[in-house]
């Protein structure tokens, strides 16, 4: 399963259950498109997790399928921009699920009415595909979005911070917030907002001010917000959809930079799906090639240049461009893509 508020939706709408549902699929595809659907919301989508779970097929086999059913309209990768009542906001990308194939023009209008939803007990802090993290080459994912190992600032951490740039007289250093933040923290849990506590920290100060840790601390403690009842519940932030992106199925690629078709972009598209066969016989190329390369590239660019061309009058050295061409297509080969061709 995902983390909450990611991995597989239904769109809801649906035809129900029949023997014939996904019979317009090849073999293969039908058979995931079986196990995806009966697959509980919230599981993760990646083609990593679902092949560490189905008994029959690969990494590459589910990418494909996936694929394959995302360009016949049962998926649809969907960027949504999320802004929270606090004024924060983040990328999130959802996974949406039709047991009855969709059009595209389906899709465009379903996207389109996601505009303006409220999520607020729909989301979760994070970035696109959190529920797909990336492919890592010796290690299997479990389908748990990968965290940052910079915690992201608390809203009563920034509450503080900026208070330099609301007034300046209150300049707090990085000190002072961290040791005011569980202050800051708790008048927020008692249904106050940011803005509600920079008005408590900046009205009505004196003209100069020589200790306003001292006094952003006494303030706190002065003002405190009573307690809510316990029976009562803190009301959440409230969070909407402010914009909706078409998403590619295979890659990180959306509207803002790529035309996606039927849910998948033109370059994607356009690459021939690699077999099993194939991503073995690239990795062993890549491991024979190996730095040699880089010599015999040398040797026919300095015959084409008649002789040899100092670094210093390349834009990069001959041997990061080999370097950065051969570990492109290593992490291509990993991900199921053809590599690309080399090009002095």
């Amino acid at each position: 399963m995902a983390n909450t508020g990611y991995g597989k939706r239904a769109t809801g709408d649906e035809d129900p259950h029949a023997d014939p549902d996904f019979a317009h699929l090849l073999p293969r595809d039908a058979e995931i498109a079986v196990f995806i659907d009966h697959l509980d919301d919230g599981h993760a989508m990646g083609h990593k997790v679902i092949a560490a779970e189905h008994p029959h097929y690969g990494q590459q086999a589910c990418r494909t399928s996936l694929k394959s059913l995302t360009g016949v309209g049962h998926l649809r990768w969907i960027k949504e921009h999320i802004t929270v009542e606090d004024n924060s906001m983040r990328w999130v990308t959802r996974t949406y699920w039709s047991r009855t194939p969709r059009s595209a023009q389906w899709w465009a209008e379903f996207a389109r009415e996601r505009h303006g939803r409220d999520v607020t007990h729909d989301y979760q802090p994070g970035l696109a595909r959190a529920e797909d993290p990336a492919p890592e080459p010796e290690s299997e994912s479990d389908g748990t979005p990968e965290t940052d190992p910079t915690p992201e600032p608390s809203a009563a951490y920034r509450a503080l911070v900026q208070l330099r740039a609301t007034d300046p007289r209150m300049p707090l250093s990085e000190a002072e917030c961290r040791a005011l933040e569980p202050l800051a923290a708790e008048y927020l849990s008692r249904g106050a907002t940011p803005a509600d506590l920079t008005r408590a920290l900046t009205d009505g100060l004196p003209p100069t001010i020589t200790n306003p840790g001292g006094l952003a601390r006494t303030r706190l403690e002065t003002k405190m917000p009573p307690k809510k009842n316990d029976a009562v519940q803190t009301r959440p932030l409230r969070a909407r959809v402010t914009r909706v992106l078409m998403a590619c199925a295979t890659c990180d690629a959306d509207e803002r930079t790529a035309k996606i078709i039927n849910g998948v972009c033109e370059e994607c598209r356009a690459e021939p799906d690699m077999t099993e066969e194939e991503i073995k016989k690239g990795f062993e190329e890549i491991a024979y090639l190996g730095t040699t390369t880089a010599r015999f590239l040398k040797q026919k660019l300095e015959r084409r240049t008649g002789g040899p061309v100092p670094d210093t009058f390349r834009s990069v050295p001959i041997e990061d461009r080999v370097h950065y061409h051969y570990r492109d297509n290593r992490d291509r080969i990993a991900n199921g893509l053809p590599p690309r061709r080399w090009k002095p």
